[in-house]
């Protein structure tokens, strides 16, 4: 049932409150869709010189979409291809919650074609440049010896398990000592089953030992230096420094290690079905990206190796 008496604001509210409590979307997510949908609105309400009213938005048309895509594409942080095509999802995203919950149809959006986006393959490194990532915390001098322990679990977890930062940062003492697989929760809350390698156990365990902080079980699992929980800064930052260290390329990110996890386990044969459920991927199409990596190493090594090459 329509609701004319609300404002456009008052209706991006409601669109972000359904993604929060309903689709459970992460904060960052979250984050994002509400600055999208709040440069939206006001570009709206700048170009026909009055506030907005939800009925207002069924009135939009194919121009005045096509004008703000061009704005944000040309303004003082001009998005490029890939972030003008996540905008425009975002805004078709929220009229059509506006369609199905106020019955505020937007009918002239479906004329908008978004840019043509480059398909972006993921960047592994190589299974000697992830040991190396691995080792190289225990070598510095300037660590504490906890830290140093700390940083090899949370990057093992990531090349050895597939997770991202955000996951293998919400383990907290209860999950410890790590079973031999753990039930992740991922994104839009999709939960899926990950083996824990022993050697992934053991780095964990080695890092619980060595913290020097009291923890109750439903504390983080890993601290920062004066007890807080660790940041996804921290790890992003150790990961620079230690590319730095190793001479590795600035592709060597925290998520290339779940990038080399993947393409890793292809190469050794892995089936792209048992791949995707180990990367709690929700498309097919997403976890099929890693076999034009493969192919594409593969083309390497016989351009390299081969005499006639």
């Amino acid at each position: 049932m329509a609701h004319p008496e609300l404002t456009a604001p008052q209706a991006l509210f409601a669109w972000l409150e359904h993604l929060a409590h309903e689709r459970r979307l992460s904060p960052r997510t979250l984050e994002a869709y509400g600055h999208i949908g709040r440069l939206y609105l006001a570009f709206l309400e700048r170009h026909r010189g009055a506030p907005l009213s939800l009925a207002d938005l069924c009135t939009i048309t194919a121009a005045e979409l096509r004008a703000h895509l061009a704005e944000r594409r040309s303004g003082d942080h001009p998005l490029n291809a890939r972030s003008l095509s996540q905008t425009l999802s975002a805004i078709r995203t929220f009229h059509v919650f506006l369609d199905r919950r106020c019955d505020t149809p937007a009918p002239q959006l479906a004329l908008v074609r978004g840019p043509r986006v480059k398909p972006c393959l993921p960047r592994p490194i190589s299974a000697d440049q992830a040991m190396g990532m691995l080792a190289e915390p225990g070598l510095d001098p300037d660590a504490e010896p906890w830290e140093a322990l700390r940083d090899t679990a949370v990057l093992s977890l990531l090349y050895g398990c597939g997770l991202r930062i955000s996951e293998a940062l919400s383990l907290t003492r209860g999950h410890s000592p790590l079973p031999e697989s753990l039930r992740i929760t991922g994104k839009g809350g999709k939960t899926r089953i990950v083996p824990v390698l022993p050697a992934v156990r053991s780095a964990v365990d080695a890092a619980l030992a060595a913290q020097p902080f009291p923890l109750e079980p439903t504390d983080a699992l890993f601290r920062a230096r004066r007890g807080g929980p660790l940041s996804a800064r921290h790890v992003q930052a150790t990961a620079q420094k230690l590319r730095g260290r190793l001479g590795l390329p600035a592709s060597a990110t925290p998520h290339a290690l779940r990038h080399s996890f993947a393409t890793h386990l292809l190469g050794a044969g892995a089936d792209l079905r048992s791949i995707q459920e180990l990367l709690g991927h929700a498309s097919l199409s997403t976890t099929q990206k890693y076999t034009a990596v493969d192919a594409a190493h593969l083309l390497g090594v016989y351009a390299s190796a081969h005499p006639r090459a």
